[in-house]
């Protein structure tokens, strides 16, 4: 693949990989040495190349720091017990990587220069994928505005970048989160079904407003009503609820979770019965009330599956069976990282070596 793109490699003078402590890394402050960069000018994506990771250089009046327009991906490289580098579904990350640039006016970024950038990067960062369990490199693709123009308008420019990270697990126990009825996520005909950065500024506050509370994410509710559960924080929500497996549909106010269909494609081969719809929030809190609400999880690159201890819902809290008693989510999140780590037969082409 890398032979189709002319990627020049500018390596650092001296990495930093001795000085990490992969024992103590908290989510999303380490960085590995070097990045893919490409930039598109004149209609076209050219200059690949991998260079240190490091500082951008944007003037005052780029078109990024007014208006927003970026998108973004993530994820996973994850090491086999025999050494071999594997990551998770890449090519659904570059699809939904231009589902999203398609809304934001900027230009797709072909899968073949996608798949290239990642596989030159991870060559040449490839001792930064840890070993120690539950790790992984969190691989993070993007592309923003690079026009120096304060005029509103879709920029002329770009550039899309990759950069890794080794991370260890992102929730260190079971969540509580809020049910949000009073601000809104993503409104029908917006960007809500796209990983636009401004999407997430946007919930910073009210995710605030919860964290102040005790809770540690929100559950977010749909625009019109606030009746109906859509996502919690970055991730798809799903429930047991009587022995069915319900989440909701994706739409344009919904992200369509890479990990939330691959939750649901083994569901469907255990034969577990699968509830895809409008889920009322009032069912939620009754299913709980009555002891039938038997799970409750957040499904993510992060986090893969999280665990949900506490629902709160108009000033009442609702605790849910204990983790240990949860048979679905925990089967399921050992058999994505069998699959990821290589302990168990890909079956379905979702791993893609390095």
């Amino acid at each position: 693949m890398t032979d189709t793109f002319e990627i020049k490699v500018n390596k650092v003078a001296e990495s930093r990989l001795p000085s990490v402590n992969f024992d103590n890394m908290v989510f999303g402050t380490v960085y590995s040495d070097h990045m893919f960069v490409a930039d598109y000018t004149d209609g076209e994506w050219k200059d690949f190349r991998v260079e240190p990771y490091a500082p951008l250089s944007l003037l005052p009046g780029s078109a990024i720091l007014h208006y927003g327009q970026s998108v973004f991906e993530g994820l996973k490289a994850y090491r086999t017990a025999e050494g071999d580098i594997q990551v998770f579904r890449p090519d659904a990350n570059a699809k939904r990587l231009n589902v999203s640039a398609e809304r934001m006016c900027m230009p797709d970024v072909p899968e073949e220069l996608f798949m290239a950038g990642l596989e030159k990067l991870m060559e040449v960062d490839k001792d930064w994928v840890p070993n120690k369990p539950e790790t992984s490199l969190y691989i993070r693709p993007f592309v923003f505005a690079m026009d120096e123009y304060i005029g509103i308008r879709p920029s002329a420019n770009y550039r899309f970048i990759i950069f890794t990270c080794p991370v260890g697990a992102y929730y260190s126990e079971p969540v509580r989160v809020k049910i949000e009825t009073e601000y809104t996520r993503a409104c029908p005909g917006g960007t809500g079904f796209a990983k636009a950065a401004g999407n997430y500024a946007g919930s910073l506050y009210p995710a605030k407003k919860a964290q102040e509370q005790g809770y540690q994410q929100l559950i977010w509710t749909d625009a019109v009503t606030h009746e109906y559960v859509e996502e919690s924080g970055t991730m798809n929500l799903m429930f047991v609820i009587d022995g069915k497996l319900m989440t909701a549909s994706t739409g344009d106010t919904i992200l369509d979770g890479i990990t939330r269909n691959s939750v649901l494609a083994l569901a469907k081969e255990w034969g577990m019965e699968i509830v895809e719809g409008k889920i009322a929030i009032k069912d939620i809190i009754k299913a709980a009330e009555e002891g039938r609400l038997q799970e409750a999880f957040g499904t993510g690159t992060a986090a893969t599956i999280a665990q949900i201890a506490t629902i709160g819902y108009e000033g009442k809290d609702y605790d849910l069976p204990a983790v240990a008693e949860r048979e679905f989510s925990n089967k399921v999140l050992k058999t994505l990282d069998d699959i990821k780590y290589g302990r168990q037969e890909d079956n379905h082409g979702w791993i893609r070596r390095m």
